[in-house]
Parts: structure tokens; sequence; C-alpha cells
């Protein structure tokens, strides 16, 4: 903040001091018209800054299946975004619970600790919504029908918007990425043919609630685990294994490079212009 301080006013004095003549003496222009101010983006590479994320969920967050247990998807993604233009440096806060439903991730986003995280957060990394299609699963295993998907589809909404407008509420200048849901459950329930269908239905819930935030980020996962040969999922055939979330975070690295560091240094400096 200091060095932003400082630079303003040196860019104004450069400015004022070139419409002085070549001499020592004041130069006054009598008739003098001064053109629209013209608004130009900061060069992401210009002022590097120091980024501060925020990774709160469930156990995609946590990292279940990283082989390191170092976090899943953070450490990938941490190599990727130091190497972009305008970024010094990343903390990482990792607040992500295994078995955490959306119910579970409001609750805690009411608690003073990760609300000092929110903050001071940049960026807010949510993975939610994949336990609370579990809980639909393990509580009609009996009797599964569509219908209660699409039910309890709708509490998924409601619910992933109050943690939307938690966060906001606590911090309207941060940035939230929102990580789509993907489809392991066809190996855990061969004969529930619609699973592709219901995690496609849910991720546009998803894609419709950021929507409606304009600092609100979406980054699709879903045919990274479908459309593959690879084996992408740990020996609980539930979770991401290493190449999962090595597959994760470049996707998410793209949305960053793509979208949110482009939007987070859109703070915008004043050039004058003027015309004699």
């Amino acid at each position: 903040m200091k060095v932003k301080k400082i630079f303003t006013p040196l860019i104004l004095s450069v400015l004022f001091l070139s419409s002085c003549s070549g001499s020592n003496q004041w130069t006054f222009h009598s008739e003098k018209k001064t053109a629209a101010q013209v608004f130009e983006p900061v060069p992401a590479d210009f002022l590097p800054r120091k980024l501060t994320v925020l990774s709160a969920g469930d156990s995609l967050t946590q990292g279940i299946g990283d082989s390191t247990n170092q976090g899943g998807y953070l450490p990938y993604l941490d190599t990727s975004l130091e190497k972009e233009k305008g970024i010094q440096e990343v903390d990482f806060y990792n607040y992500g619970v295994k078995g955490n439903r959306t119910t579970q991730l409001l609750k805690r986003l009411q608690s003073p600790e990760l609300k000092s995280v929110l903050q001071k957060s940049d960026v807010v990394i949510l993975t939610i919504g994949g336990n609370d299609i579990m809980k639909v699963v393990r509580d009609n295993l009996s009797n599964l029908q569509l219908s209660v998907f699409t039910k309890e589809k709708e509490l998924y909404r409601k619910h992933l918007t109050q943690i939307l407008e938690a966060i906001v509420g606590e911090n309207p200048n941060t940035s939230i990425v929102l990580v789509g849901l993907y489809n392991p459950f066809s190996k855990w329930f061969p004969d529930i043919e619609e699973m592709d269908t219901i995690v496609s239905d849910w991720n546009e819930t998803g894609r419709r609630v950021i929507a409606n935030y304009p600092n609100a980020y979406f980054v699709s996962i879903e045919d990274v685990f479908l459309n593959t040969k690879e084996n992408l999922l740990y020996t609980d055939n539930f979770h991401p294994n290493d190449k999962g979330y090595e597959l994760i975070a470049e996707r998410l690295n793209n949305t960053f490079g793509d979208q949110v560091i482009p939007d987070l240094e859109k703070k915008p400096y004043m050039v004058s212009t003027e015309e004699n």
C-alpha cells in the first residue's frame, strides 16, 4: 500500500512538469481544454502482489486421497500461481473438512477463526455439494428416485446461496471460486444410471447461483473425471488421487489466469490527456 501512495503523486508530478516549457519559466496556456478522463487497467505485472486464498469446504479441500498429505489440489495450484505475472507469493488457508455438507460449511463460516481469515482473503475457493448428494443416496438407498434428488437440489441451491451471502457479507471485495462436482458415484452405485444426469443438474444449479455474483466464478471438473481412461480416483474410488488433484489444480489455475487475477488487477489509474 505504501508503494502505491508514493507512486501516484510521482506520476502526477511528472505529468505536471512535462506541461512546462524547456526553460525555467512557467508557461501558462490561456485556452486549454481537458479531455475526458481516461482509465486504463494497471498491467498485471506492474506491482506484484501477495495473494491470500481461503480454501473451504469438504474432503476435496482437505485433500483426502492425496498421498503427500499436503492438501490435495492446493500445492499444485500454489506452484502454478506463483509463476503468474503479478503474483509475488500466495498464502493458502485450508479449511476443508471431510464429510462437510453445505449446512455444515455455512455454520463454520460463522466461526471467529474463519471470519478472521475471510476478512483478509483476496479469493475464496469452495468445494461443496458432493456430500449433499451422498446424503440423498444414503437416506433413500432402498427407494432412490430422480424426484428425491430434484427436491434436495433446491435445498442445495438455497444453502449455496446462503454460503455466498455469508462470504460477501463478511468481505464484499473477495472473489469466490466454486469448484464443480464430479461423479464418482457410478462405481459405488452402478445401478443408478441417472447419476451423470444428477451431477450435471446440480452443477448447473451451482452455475446459476454463481452467476448472481459479479466476482464469482465456476470451475467445471465434471468432464475431467468423465472423459478419461486414466484412473483419477484414490483407492476408495471416491476421492481424487494425486493425478486427479493435479488436474483439478490445472482447471483452477486456468480460471485464475484467465479471469480471477485479471479482475483482481482491474484497479484503474487515471491518465489525463490535454488538447491545446
